[in-house]
């Protein structure tokens, strides 16, 4: 039989170890988020359902971003050991300038929707962390008060082509008067995508208060009372609007979008031109003739067209295509930074990730998104570490295959 005995007051000090007091409750909530899915679902008890929803899904059946998150789930790593990594590099060079970890915080609209800091807030996270942030067209905050935010972050513009041209060469004279060194081109939405979401949630921009929003917010009081309490949203690029964003965008962008625009863009633009929403190799070949300095593999996070080719199923094939003219990225379906190193040994010369700071920008605003940053840091440190891989340029093809 075991012998019983009453524990002494020293050995019940060592397992009797509370965890420490936080009073500060988003703290609270961020310190219990591990993982970016950790912080969606924070954010999915944060803020009301239809501006969750925007975030969160995708057009029509949701396929085409069902299936690239798939694709980063079928990868299969391959890591050599005995390689010493107790030191690793994060860094890698984008488009001539370092980048402290390889991927970048990608344009996103309608942002202060999400939470009333918004894009400033966004652009903070990017210039602590020594990434690249890229303001879209159809953000909440002006070109000037993200370069006022941020002054020594690394800022690009997202543009998309309007039916007035003029609007659109504002734009990048203002964006590069404000110190934005490099325009993101995005050319796969000649029409809005249909988010189903969006429809079936009634969601307008900016949100509208009906009975079911009342009842909605009604458990989201903090969301209601920070939009209605802080300045009213406003775009970067438009004065107002009220109306769904697909009615935004069929009313305002150029569905005729041609070659023809691409050279208009290139000789208008001094700085480096990023196409961003190409979709087969063929394409990517062309748009850097045409004078891209960098291409984008994305279906816009599944939110154009549905059943859309996956964006790291392409990368090899585009690769060969583009013959090291121009770099190579890779958006759409990137949740941990697993799935940025993945990428990167496939041979992205850079990840761009919006859902996973969004969900955190939703779930605690600023310190949310440098939450999500440190998250994506810790893993891509941890798989390096665990692949035998010290530095980012070390990373090959054979060290990640999809199955």
């Amino acid at each position: 039989m075991t012998k019983r005995r009453l524990p002494r007051p020293a050995e019940l000090a060592q397992v009797l170890r509370p965890k420490p007091v936080v009073l500060n409750p988003t703290d609270r909530r961020l310190g219990a988020a591990h993982t970016i899915a950790d912080l969606r679902t924070i954010a999915r008890k944060r803020t009301p359902r239809a501006v969750f929803d925007y975030t969160d899904g995708a057009a029509e059946l949701e396929d085409s971003l069902r299936r690239a998150r798939q694709a980063f789930r079928g990868v299969e790593f391959h890591p050599n050991v005995l390689r010493g990594v107790s030191d690793v590099d994060t860094s890698v060079e984008v488009l001539g300038a370092r980048s402290e970890l390889p991927f970048a915080l990608a344009p996103t609209g309608f942002t202060r929707m999400m939470h009333h800091e918004g894009e400033s807030a966004v652009a903070r996270v990017a210039e602590r962390a020594g990434i690249p942030y890229t303001l879209s067209t159809m953000g909440t905050t002006s070109i000037e008060a993200v370069a006022q935010a941020a002054p020594g972050a690394r800022r690009w513009f997202q543009l998309y082509v309007w039916r007035d041209h003029a609007a659109g060469a504002d734009l990048m004279r203002r964006a590069w008067e404000s110190g934005y060194d490099t325009l993101q081109l995005t050319v796969d939405t000649p029409v809005g995508g249909a988010r189903m979401r969006d429809v079936r949630n009634g969601l307008t921009i900016p949100p509208a208060l009906t009975l079911r929003t009342f009842l909605d917010g009604a458990t989201h009081p903090a969301w209601w009372f920070n939009l209605l309490t802080t300045e009213p949203l406003q775009f970067a690029s438009l004065s107002q609007w009220s109306g769904t964003a697909a009615e935004l965008i069929n009313a305002m962008f150029d569905p005729t979008l041609s070659y023809d625009d691409l050279a208009w863009v290139r000789e208008s633009w001094p700085g480096t031109l990023v196409v961003k929403g190409i979709q087969n190799p063929a394409d990517a070949r062309d748009v850097v003739r045409a004078g891209a300095d960098a291409v984008v593999l994305s279906n816009h996070g599944g939110r154009q067209l549905d059943r859309a080719p996956t964006p790291l199923e392409l990368l090899p094939a585009t690769l060969d295509a583009v013959a090291g003219e121009a770099e190579v990225w890779v958006d759409t379906g990137i949740l941990s930074g697993g799935d940025v190193v993945a990428a990167t040994a496939m041979g992205a010369g850079l990840c761009l990730v919006g859902r996973a700071y969004l969900y955190g920008l939703m779930a605690g605003g600023e310190r949310g998104v440098q939450r999500a940053v440190d998250i994506l840091r810790a893993e891509i440190v941890r798989t390096l570490q665990l692949l035998g891989v010290r530095t980012i340029g070390a990373l090959t093809p054979s060290h990640a295959t999809l199955r």
